[in-house]
């Protein structure tokens, strides 16, 4: 396992969720220059499929930078996907982060789903965006937090044989103690051949509703996470994200 530590920064994406926070593409675009100033791996560049203005800032940052991989979100929805490849077409590195949800909470309330119909759709997203011709394809596994091991490592791996090359691990809710998260980034190394490997490569994504944002990502690398998913100064959706300059 490569002892290289790649960042992925969704200050674009995750960050802008930060109540009363609304970046413009120009806006976003001088945000993305630093970034790139500051030797970031990999840039969240936005969620294309969610709004035409969404759309726009991550063609144009595609155009404004040079060295990061740009990367947009996506649902495991194929509409989403063909949005989020249309977008990234003036990216010299590209990526698409698709995902669904994997917690049992998850897949009884907000999918109305069983197990193996989510394992389904998620392989099926992968598949498809690989399709896309992109450099690499992203799989979240929304809610890892709360998903039971067993089956979380069922999906990563079946997503890994699809083509995905980077699995992010969230804990959506910000719900894990360090323990609980550097754990379970462990079981799934320690059960996923394809990841002891390196054929693909764990990521961390913490949230910082209980204050541990920063302590799961280091506990998540510690047990073998390769990549870091993080946001300038901790900013995104309720508490906030991992930030990018404690990590």
């Amino acid at each position: 396992m490569s002892d290289r530590l790649v960042f992925f920064d969704t200050t674009l994406r995750d960050g802008e969720q930060v109540p009363g926070c609304q970046l413009n593409t120009v806006e976003k675009i001088q945000v993305a220059r630093q970034l790139e100033q500051l030797g970031v791996d990999v840039i969240e560049a936005g969620f294309p499929a969610s709004s035409p203005g969404d759309f726009n800032s991550v063609v144009e940052i595609s155009k404004a930078v040079t060295w990061p991989v740009i990367c947009a979100l996506t649902r495991a929805v194929e509409s989403d996907i063909d949005s989020a490849a249309e977008a990234l077409k003036h990216a010299r590195y590209k990526r698409i982060h698709t995902g669904i949800g994997t917690s049992d909470e998850h897949i009884r309330y907000k999918f109305n789903s069983t197990r193996e119909e989510i394992l389904e759709r998620a392989v099926a997203a992968v598949k498809y965006a690989v399709k896309q011709k992109v450099d690499d394809v992203e799989f979240y596994a929304e809610d890892a937090g709360r998903t039971d091991n067993e089956y979380l490592a069922r999906v990563v791996e079946a997503v890994i044989r699809a083509g995905a090359t980077v699995i992010n691990i969230p804990d959506t809710t910000g719900y894990c103690l360090p323990d609980e998260y550097g754990a379970k980034i462990r079981y799934l190394m320690e059960n996923i051949d394809e990841l002891s490997s390196g054929k693909a490569i764990l990521s961390t994504h913490c949230h910082n509703d209980l204050g541990m944002a920063t302590a799961n990502t280091m506990s998540g690398i510690l047990n073998g996470a390769r990549q870091v998913e993080v946001a300038i100064n901790g900013v995104g959706e309720r508490a906030g994200n991992t930030a990018l300059e404690e990590i």
